[in-house]
């Protein structure tokens, strides 16, 4: 049921191995680090590879106390993901153009 209402509002289920999200956008928050990994102080330019990402390309602070507001707050919909991985990152890339700071559309994130 769940499932159902959620396609019908756009919202879907992150795609494993996706990660358009935590590569693809700039995010201007600090990011912490884990398992020993460096955070990102000075939150992460838009095509670098989040560092909390593993080698399966999942994030291994999702859900933690440190999860970033910014990422808490961005869910995967319909719209966003497209059909696969690839429509994904050209959806936030468009996006990313779309807010930067010098495009007069709007403010980073």
């Amino acid at each position: 049921m769940r499932d159902r209402a959620e396609r019908a509002a756009g919202s879907v289920e992150c795609r494993p191995g996706c990660a358009a999200c935590c590569i693809a956008i700039s995010i201007a928050s600090p990011i912490p680090g884990a398992r020993g990994r460096p955070g990102m102080p000075g939150g992460k330019p838009a095509g670098v590879r989040c560092v909390n990402l593993d080698s399966a390309d999942r994030c291994v602070i999702h859900g933690e106390p440190d999860y970033p507001a910014f990422c808490a707050g961005l869910k995967a919909s319909a719209e966003m993901c497209g059909a696969g991985k690839e429509e994904a990152f050209r959806y936030l890339a468009e996006l990313e153009v779309l807010t930067a700071p010098d495009s007069g559309q709007g403010g980073r994130k």
